[in-house]
């Protein structure tokens, strides 16, 4: 069923969808160098945490391939820069400092071979990169299908769609594995505020690939769940803590509240390089802050009084206790906690 390629190669370039003009138009960008690929992560050209650690494994490509011509020492000192670059994009997403690490690996593992041998060697990992994350969404998509009944209404927060991965998507790649199993799904999409993620994108998955889906304001989840309308809730992650808190995009955490209160199953769909076993809880998560114009307003509508004080964190922590499954490649995880997660690492 994947529709689009979030993020693709061609003739020698990396493109991306430009995810902050849809659903109004829909056009890649092309980008060159670590430098460029940075700020269109920074900027939210791309966003979802699967889909930043395969934009900045590509980056770190372009950036060895644009300079294979110079000396040992100046090569290795441009792929170091590419590497901070990125690292500086978005602090919340813990598969682009994955993605950054494993493309180090490789580096380091050659870095003594010819600067165009290791140029061709990082780009060949990061088409792994891409693929990997497509088998694994499908695999995960395959043990989320299993946990909704027929007929199940899902409500989802912000796009874990193919839009925030390489394809098929987290969150509503369970959707899609159950749909394609024959399953009658039907979609609640919060619109998620501010940069409205589930009105511009969500809704826009569904409705190119038929499958039914209704959009709400963030505010009527409750609602709706009081009225028995929403069965399960589905939603991706940013990072996972080792204690099995999860951040996600800011909202998350009233709707998992919601759904305790309501007794309706909280799943979050997320790849193992999504689990950062560094951190121990939520609390030590970095939440990033972004600008006051995205509450303010949205593209050319001014809609707040000018000079008020906004706050704009991107993320929240939803608190493990509150998750019911975590979703990943090796199965469902119910309850996650410490003991469980580590399990999943062996």
């Amino acid at each position: 069923m994947q529709v689009v390629e979030t993020l693709r190669w061609n003739n020698g370039r990396l493109e991306m969808i430009d995810q902050r003009v849809l659903p109004a138009r829909f056009e890649y960008l092309a980008y060159d160098s670590a430098a460029e690929v940075a700020e269109g992560i920074r900027a939210m050209v791309v966003r979802g945490a699967p889909a930043i650690g395969c934009a900045a494994a590509y980056g770190v490509a372009l950036e060895a391939l644009a300079c294979r011509g110079l000396g040992a020492g100046e090569f290795s000192a441009a792929l170091q820069k590419a590497f901070d670059v990125l690292a500086a994009s978005r602090p919340t997403a813990v598969n682009l400092f994955w993605a950054l690490k494993r493309m180090r690996a490789v580096w380091q593992g050659i870095k003594d071979r010819p600067a165009g041998e290791i140029a061709e060697r990082l780009l060949a990992e990061a088409h792994e990169v891409r693929a990997e994350d497509i088998r694994i969404n499908r695999t995960m998509g395959a043990y989320g299908a299993a946990l909704l009944k027929d007929g199940a209404r899902v409500l989802t927060h912000c796009n874990a769609g193919a839009l925030a991965t390489a394809g098929h998507g987290t969150a509503l790649g369970v959707i899609r594995s159950a749909v394609e199993a024959g399953k009658r799904i039907s979609v609640i999409a919060d619109e998620t505020r501010p940069f409205l993620q589930g009105a511009r994108l969500t809704a826009w998955e569904m409705v190119q690939e038929g499958i039914p889906v209704t959009l709400i304001t963030d505010s009527m989840a409750g609602h709706l769940m009081s009225r028995g309308e929403v069965d399960a809730v589905v939603v991706g992650t940013d990072r996972v803590a080792a204690n099995g808190d999860v951040a996600n995009k800011i909202g998350t955490y009233m709707v998992a509240v919601l759904a305790r209160r309501h007794g309706i199953p909280f799943y979050v769909a997320c790849p193992l390089s999504t689990i950062d076993l560094g951190i121990a809880d939520g609390a030590a998560i970095p939440i990033e802050e972004r600008a006051a114009e995205e509450v303010t307003g949205f593209r050319e509508c001014q809609w707040a009084a000018i000079g008020v004080a906004v706050r704009n964190p991107a993320f929240d922590v939803t608190p493990a206790e509150l998750v019911s499954g975590l979703i990943t490649e090796k199965g469902v995880v119910l309850r996650p906690d410490q003991e469980r997660i580590a399990a999943l690492f062996g």
